[in-house]
């Protein structure tokens, strides 16, 4: 058992031999000690006041004598104000860093699906979906980690207006460009295209707009988005060309993606299409029709009312009888749950589909859908640089491919400047460089709590100093060099601990903790902050404490213990991140 839970129960028993009152464990507030106190765990006790009837003081007095008394684990206590500070024994701390007793994390056991990337085949991945893919692929590790069988999925827009777009402007002005014939990646390829129409569909709106023609009128009248839109039905209608034109390109946008994919290092064990996905919705809106849940109007278009649900009216198909997003997103999550039986659907989203979410649960819920409960959006900020936000429509975005080269290239003009790896050959430099720079695009971003926006700043990132990703693997380096200098691990005898000392074995004990509360937020940011902190203390106890020069054995034996420990610890929680340590830098 714990220290928190030995505490707690002394506590729940102090109220009863002392004031002859029975409490819940719930009722006994336990917190960690601030550290201008003397203390390592801080009871409140002002939820007692009631059942004691005495002053804050006198009854954090009470209850400290009598946990004094009764647990051998806690040491000393003082009281501050009515908040009861426990200082809690070396030998607990020694006894529980050897025998690894740590946090129950509570296993949940469920089988859980996650979202994440989900992109549109008419552009490339950019900054927005690389926060996209770190998040969703921590929050499926720290998820697995914590007992669930995960399946990662993502949901591939490859249908729709935005994709005849590309498809159009590459008919009327690619010549017949490949990836192979420009030596171009495919995404990117595609995406000049996507770029190329909506240069052109401008400028045709604001032709028809000098002409007299108002602005929403224009939007659907400019001929080339008439022509897109033409090309649409066409596909939906199955035409041998077009559908031709639409795996061809697909198939290059395709490749591009898993080449990205394969640099960030994520990956799915499902892909759904939504070209797929959107015939499954079709059928359930014809059912929602005769259930009466949707309405059709004049023109055929097929409607939900959620006015009465404090929502709005909401579009599933339109008069053509062309799909829109929710069409698919309604026909996904059916299928989804016919092929997993999931007790839960993680979707990582930016918060600009926060609106959409509510609409799509509250859908499935009308319908009769029982696994609708078990939904969640992990709504995120969206991500921005310090120049501001990105616009796909006018070429602004950042590539992922491109950010990633960059990464790469400060990681190695950093590492140049430091001479840290001149000693190792070029392949061995160049693999360290890519673990450091993805460790620090990784780390940037997911320390930052995912319901924030967010602006990524590469120059910070790439910093050894501070709250980085490249900081931390430095002192995880740090450990690993203190066992190459040791070499053999040997038995070692103490009784007592220093400050620092005591503190990363709290720290190390502290990790279950950290993966309970990651995956009970969907946060990779608790994991991210708890491998800083956890880092910091490493620091600082380097710099206070001699290990491989120690005064004797046994403290060095401990120390190289410690510091093997807390290297395991960084490795196992940066891991969750998606983020590799080297061995040298």
């Amino acid at each position: 058992m714990n220290i928190e839970s030995k505490i707690i129960l002394a506590a729940v028993n102090a109220a009863q031999q002392l004031y002859g009152a029975t409490i819940s464990e719930q009722q006994v507030q336990l917190q960690p000690c601030k550290a201008e106190f003397e203390g390592d765990l801080t009871v409140v006790v002002f939820p007692l006041l009631k059942i004691s009837k005495k002053s804050p003081e006198q009854t954090a007095l009470d209850l400290g004598a009598f946990i004094n008394d009764n647990l051998t684990d806690v040491s000393s206590f003082n009281v501050v104000k009515g908040f009861l500070n426990l200082s809690v024994g070396d030998a607990y701390w020694l006894d529980s860093f050897k025998n690894k007793q740590a946090d129950s994390i509570g296993l949940t056991g469920k089988k859980l699906m996650v979202e994440y990337s989900s992109p549109n085949t008419n552009k490339p991945l950019h900054l927005g979906h690389i926060r996209n893919n770190f998040l969703g692929y921590s929050v499926s590790e720290i998820l697995k980690a914590s007992g669930n069988e995960v399946i990662k999925t993502q949901i591939i827009n490859d249908r729709g207006i935005h994709i005849c777009k590309s498809m159009l402007a590459w008919m009327k002005w690619g010549n017949g460009e490949t990836p192979q014939s420009s030596g171009t990646k495919g995404d990117h390829l595609v995406g000049k295209y996507y770029v190329m129409f909506e240069q052109h569909y401008k400028k045709e709106m604001q032709e028809l707009i000098a002409g007299g023609m108002d602005e929403k009128s224009a939007k659907t009248k400019a001929p080339l988005f008439m022509e897109a839109s033409e090309m649409l039905r066409q596909w939906e209608a199955s035409d041998a060309a077009t559908v031709e034109l639409w795996k061809t390109m697909n198939s290059w946008v395709y490749a591009g993606f898993e080449d990205t994919y394969k640099k960030l290092g994520v990956d799915f064990d499902k892909l759904y299409y939504e070209s797929n996905t959107y015939l499954f919705g079709k059928e359930i809106i014809e059912e929602g029709l005769k259930k009466g849940v949707f309405v059709k109007k004049e023109d055929g278009s097929v409607w939900i009312d959620l006015t009465a649900d404090g929502l709005d009216e909401k579009l599933l198909l339109r008069s053509d009888g062309t799909a829109v997003y929710m069409t698919q997103d309604i026909g996904t999550a059916v299928e989804r749950y016919k092929d997993y039986h999931v007790d839960g659907i993680i979707y990582t989203v930016a918060n600009e589909q926060d609106y959409h979410f509510k609409v799509l649960f509250l859908i499935l819920k009308k319908m009769g859908y029982s696994f609708w409960e078990g939904l969640f959006h992990l709504s995120y900020g969206m991500v921005e640089l310090p120049s501001g936000r990105m616009k796909t429509r006018e070429g602004t975005v950042v590539d992922a491919d491109d950010l990633i080269e960059e990464m790469i290239a400060s990681a190695a003009q950093s590492t140049a400047e430091k001479g840290k790896l001149d000693e190792l050959s070029e392949e061995e430099k160049n693999e360290v460089i890519r673990k450091i720079a993805m460790g620090a695009l990784k780390y940037f971003i997911l320390k930052v709590d995912p319901k924030k926006s967010m602006i990524f700043n590469p120059e910070e990132s790439i910093d050894f100093n501070g709250n980085t990703g490249p900081f931390i693997q430095y002192i995880y380096v740090r450990t690993r060099s203190v066992l190459r200098k040791v070499g053999e691990a040997k038995a070692y005898s103490i009784k007592t601990l220093t400050k620092k000392e005591k503190d990363l074995i709290k720290k190390i004990l502290g990790y279950t903790s950290a993966l309970k509360e990651a995956g009970k937020l969907n946060s990779p940011a608790v994991m991210a902050n708890y491998s800083y902190e956890l880092a910091k203390d490493f620091s600082q106890f380097w710099a206070d404490h001699q290990i491989v020069n120690a005064d004797d054995e046994n403290s060095k034996y401990f120390r190289v213990a410690l510091s093997k420990e807390v290297g395991d610890t960084l490795k196992k929680s940066m891991t969750l991140l998606g983020i590799e340590m080297p061995e040298r830098m």
